[in-house]
């Protein structure tokens, strides 16, 4: 990875941010460096070093019940396994790596600020096509994996806030803490929490779920109203949707595809992470942890039909980053397994049960799509093409115009 050991110093933004409960200079250097299509697809296999997993439903954490209105003054926000974070104002640009977070942060209203993302493909900023007066165009975000993860981006897109689990930049990214040190006190300071996947061993503090952790969010950018606003949506919509589930629900496999069209697949388990939470709300049991199979980031390796046809699950769920249109995933997914020779005897495949799985970083807009498509998916008699949110209600929510 390349490291940046330039001196160079610049204005100072802050006078101080308290950092993990402990008081460090708080000075932002200015740039220290100069420096597909509508179906597009990211294929590479998530196990790889830049590559994340999973995601929750219940909340459990604390809550903040006090209003939070945008303040001029000093205010804290404490999330885990950062400690505290102090801000003397509300940060205007900011930097997540994951699509979960910047979900977040656009459903809080701040699309303009928003200046980066870990790999574009896997932001599903072309939902937001769909919400009248809402647009964020993931093309323009400047991409922080570049072969590699380096503090040059980071010195250069000088935001006011890294909304990133720093246990992430160094377990998965290669970081070294004295990076993370470096970059929170030269530039801003990182608060966020690994809340996609719950199989690293690393992660051994707080589990947030989705809304723990846009509760948080909604603290850093001092948006109370539109987190509130955005929970009783969720409820709503959640409520009215496992009202009409039948008693019976399926098993399920996650599978993400090692090559498109697939021969083999990266086993991913319906566990208590963030990318799980549509499944989790659908009520589905999962068929490869109920025959042993190891999930991808914790040490699975790949399965082939042969493997499948011994679990033979009810239904198959495809994993997919990028825009993945119905026409897409008929004709690269679903025909290719109608007409393999082996994955054709699977019982999904013969019940028509193979459904388009999601993205893996979904936040509290992008959740509200991936419910829908997999509920349509899943139970085709009960929700058909119905829309099962109201995307003028949403869109009223980000922009601001809804009632308090």
């Amino acid at each position: 990875m390349q490291r940046d050991g330039s001196g160079c110093n610049g204005p100072t933004r802050r006078e101080y941010v308290t950092y993990g409960g402990a008081v460090v200079g708080g000075g932002l250097l200015a740039g220290c460096t100069g420096g597909g299509e509508s179906e597009s697809v990211s294929t590479e296999t998530e196990t790889e070093t830049e590559t994340e997993t999973r995601t929750g439903t219940p909340r459990e954490s604390e809550s903040t019940t006090e209003s939070e209105t945008p303040t001029d003054e000093p205010y804290s926000v404490t999330m885990e396994p950062v400690g505290t974070v102090e801000f003397d104002d509300v940060p205007e640009t900011w930097v997540p790596y994951t699509g979960d977070y910047a979900d977040m942060g656009v459903a809080l209203g701040q699309g303009d600020g928003l200046a980066a993302i870990g790999v574009r493909a896997r932001f599903g900023s072309h939902l937001y096509d769909e919400l009248p007066g809402v647009s964020v165009d993931g093309t323009d975000l400047e991409e922080l994996w570049q072969d590699g993860t380096g503090k040059e981006v980071f010195y250069e897109l000088d935001a006011d806030v890294h909304v990133i689990d720093p246990n992430f930049m160094i377990n998965r990214l290669q970081w070294r803490r004295e990076d993370v040190d470096e970059i929170g006190t030269n530039v801003g300071p990182f608060v966020g929490n690994t809340i996609f996947s719950r199989v690293y061993d690393w992660h051994d503090y707080a589990e947030y779920t989705m809304y723990d952790a846009f509760e948080k969010m909604a603290q850093v950018f001092q948006e109370r109203a539109r987190y509130e606003a955005f929970e009783r949506y969720h409820d709503e919509i959640l409520a009215d949707v496992r009202a009409r589930l039948p008693e019976e629900t399926p098993d399920i496999a996650v599978l993400y595809p090692s090559d498109v069209p697939p021969e083999s697949f990266y086993p991913y388990l319906v566990g208590s992470g963030t990318q799980s939470k549509h499944w989790n709300d659908l009520n589905v049991g999962d068929a490869l942890a109920r025959n042993g199979v190891a999930d991808a980031q914790a040490g699975g390796g790949e399965i082939d039909y042969e493997t499948l046809l011994e679990i033979d699950p009810d239904a198959i769920a495809i994993r997919l980053q990028g825009e993945i249109t119905r026409e897409y995933f008929d004709r690269e997914i679903r025909s290719h397994l109608h007409d393999h020779d082996i994955a054709s005897e699977l019982r999904a495949v013969r019940d028509d049960r193979v459904v388009y799985g999601g993205l893996t970083y979904q936040g509290p807009i992008i959740h509200l799509f991936q419910l829908e498509r997999a509920a349509r998916g899943l139970y085709p008699d009960e929700f058909g093409d119905e829309e099962l949110f109201d995307r003028q209600r949403v869109a009223d929510i980000v922009t601001g115009e809804f009632s308090r």
